[in-house]
């Protein structure tokens, strides 16, 4: 069953890079007490995901902040060690915290999962971005296709606000 706005995010556990290793954060470290803009993408570093959603979140970092949101969130079904390669890639101003859904866990959990097999990516994450409070779902922008960030980027949710 796929999440829908009003729902509370369900327990799950994410991998965070740190100086010290892979450590563990749970939805409550992430969302408990916050306004977060969660974005999910396919995978690290692919095209559409690295040259067009990404871009669109840190063009937005900052007014997303003035409006009120605590943490900015990448969500993908990668490792830590890959997230956080792409975060040192991407995030020049430290604006987002990059979560490892290594196993899917979490994407499964809100019946977001999508199966890429066929092009040799197996099981991944569809691409949306998500308004949290408090660790429940305030706003769903969830693409059609893929490869494209028509309603998943961050001047989408940014109007939102």
């Amino acid at each position: 069953m796929t999440i829908n706005v009003g729902d509370k995010l369900p327990e799950a556990k994410f991998r965070v890079m740190t100086a010290e290793g892979p450590q563990v954060k749970t939805t409550d470290d992430i969302f408990k007490g916050k306004k977060v803009a969660l974005f999910a993408v396919p995978g690290a570093y692919t095209g559409t995901c690295h040259k067009m959603h990404l871009p669109s979140i840190f063009l937005n970092a900052y007014a997303l902040k003035n409006k009120g949101v605590d943490t900015i969130a990448i969500v993908s079904v990668n490792d830590a060690f890959v997230m956080n390669a792409w975060k040192r890639d991407t995030d020049q101003r430290d604006e987002a915290v990059f979560l490892a859904d290594g196993n899917a866990d979490f994407t499964k959990a809100i019946g977001m999962e999508l199966d890429a097999s066929g092009n040799g990516l197996g099981i991944r994450s569809h691409r949306y971005s998500m308004l949290v409070e408090d660790g429940v779902v305030k706003k769903l922008n969830k693409e059609p296709a893929p490869g494209k960030v028509e309603v998943s980027g961050g001047d989408t949710l940014l109007g939102q606000l």
